[in-house]
């Protein structure tokens, strides 16, 4: 079964007809006859959609639906109402209790099962979402992300400018947000650098029939908009591009003549939901990069680097090319920390992991291994060029006048030790072995030197 589903209707014959349209999908459906039975299943059952009509005896679909929304353990069940054709003031008291979409009786069976497709597919979404946020705030990571928040934007793109203009006017009393409107191209013609829109509403016919279809896959397959919520707007009654629409990517469907409260609501939910997504994904950006990232330098850190020495190493197996590994380390560190405090001994480790860095090539990485050893990964480089970054390394650190904390300065050296990767040598376990013996040569040697393995 794709899909646990929840049907509430007091009419049996309701209940039994939408039964058979989704058993012959391949959902699972659970039945209910009145909104308790309903509250009291959906809390145990935790069905991933909710289909329920509006009015029904004792508690309504309304009250249903909003306490349900209330009720943390419930609130992220999707949730459709459905209505009588005309029922406009119960489909906005639906959407201001959080509903997630509406179908009205009789109800087609092709846009039924294209609207349970697409809620079921943003359910999936967001419950993949939350499961990494879990991990990562088990983890011991940031449970929201300090990524820079933008201001909220809307486009509005109809089938000509005059037109989406209009649009913008009805709406602009509705919203509090930023409403922009424009044409396809001018859509398609945004950049990172520009505001970029948070939700589109866009007509299905532009300048073409199905034109706005095209331009949805346009947006979606652009990293600029592949996040934006979209919205299609369509001609009373074609429920047959509705479901189109759906299960090309669209979050949303509306029908002209829209009614502009409804529009409204409608475009602050996809702006909830997209900046929630938003925060998850910016999250798991920021615990993905603390999880692979040093916290004192900022460098990534051994799990990392052994992962990309390996890679290096494949490379070379598959290429015949060859590469480098410089084992880094920083001489009597334990002296300095003993002598000046471990503040000091961070920053030192800060300004030779920086100064590191900087001196290396850019497809070069560095890495910090751990306490105050380093490792530098040199792909695509020749025993010569190996041997002048390394010696680069050592007369750089040499250089540097550091801060000790007490109004003077102190200079630390380094010992490298160089081991060559290639076709013939590009198991991991021997090149760790031979880049620790010449760093050992390096240190035993007296220090500050740098030492190719043979």
């Amino acid at each position: 079964m794709t899909g646990k589903i929840l049907i509430v209707d007091d009419v049996a014959t309701n209940r039994i007809v939408l039964k058979v349209k989704l058993s012959a999908a391949q959902y699972q459906t659970i039945m209910a006859e009145d909104g308790n039975q309903a509250m009291a299943l959906a809390r145990r059952m935790q069905p991933d959609l909710i289909l329920m009509d509006v009015l029904m005896p004792g508690r309504s679909g309304l009250d249903v639906c909003a306490k349900l929304k209330a009720d943390p353990v419930t609130s992220g069940i999707k949730i459709i109402l459905i209505t009588a054709l005309d029922d406009n003031d119960s489909r906005m008291a639906g959407l201001e209790a959080g509903a997630d979409d509406f179908l009205s009786r009789p109800v087609d069976e092709v846009a039924l099962l294209a609207r349970v497709r697409s809620l079921l597919r943003a359910r999936d979404q967001e419950r993949e979402l939350h499961l990494r946020e879990a991990t990562f705030a088990e983890l011991g990571f940031p449970e929201e992300s300090t990524s820079s928040k933008k201001a909220a934007c809307v486009m509005l793109v109809a089938n000509t400018l005059a037109a989406s203009k209009a649009w913008k006017e009805r709406l602009d009393d509705r919203m509090l947000k930023d409403i922009t409107y424009g044409t396809g191209d001018d859509a398609l013609r945004l950049t990172a650098d520009d505001n970029v829109p948070d939700v589109f509403v866009i007509s299905v016919d532009q300048q073409e029939r199905n034109g706005g279809l095209r331009l949805m896959s346009d947006l979606r397959s652009r990293a600029t908009t592949r996040h934006s919520a979209i919205i299609i707007v369509l001609p009373h009654g074609d429920s047959e591009r509705a479901a189109t629409a759906l299960d090309l990517g669209a979050n949303d469907i509306s029908y002209e003549p829209f009614l502009a409260p409804e529009l409204a609501v409608r475009i602050r939910t996809q702006l909830e939901r997209k900046t929630r997504a938003d925060r998850l994904r910016a999250t798991l950006d920021d615990g993905l990069r603390l999880a692979v990232t040093d916290s004192l330098t900022g460098l990534y850190n051994r799990r990392y680097g052994m992962r990309h020495l390996e890679r290096v190493a494949r490379q070379c197996k598959e290429t015949g090319t060859d590469a480098a590994a410089i084992m880094i380390d920083v001489d009597h560190f334990k002296t300095v920390n003993d002598a000046f405090g471990h503040l000091v001994g961070d920053q030192i480790l800060k300004e030779v992991a920086a100064t590191l860095r900087a001196s290396l090539r850019g497809e070069d990485l560095v890495t910090r291994i751990g306490g105050e050893e380093f490792l530098a990964i040199l792909p695509e480089a020749s025993v010569e060029q190996a041997r002048i970054i390394a010696e680069r390394l050592r007369s750089g650190i040499e250089t540097l006048q550091l801060p000790n904390g007490h109004g003077g300065h102190v200079s630390v050296t380094l010992s490298l030790g160089v081991t060559m990767l290639s076709g013939a040598n590009h198991n991991i376990d021997e090149i760790l072995k031979s880049v620790d013996r010449a760093l050992y040569t390096a240190k035993a040697t007296g220090r500050n030197s740098v030492v190719v393995s043979a």
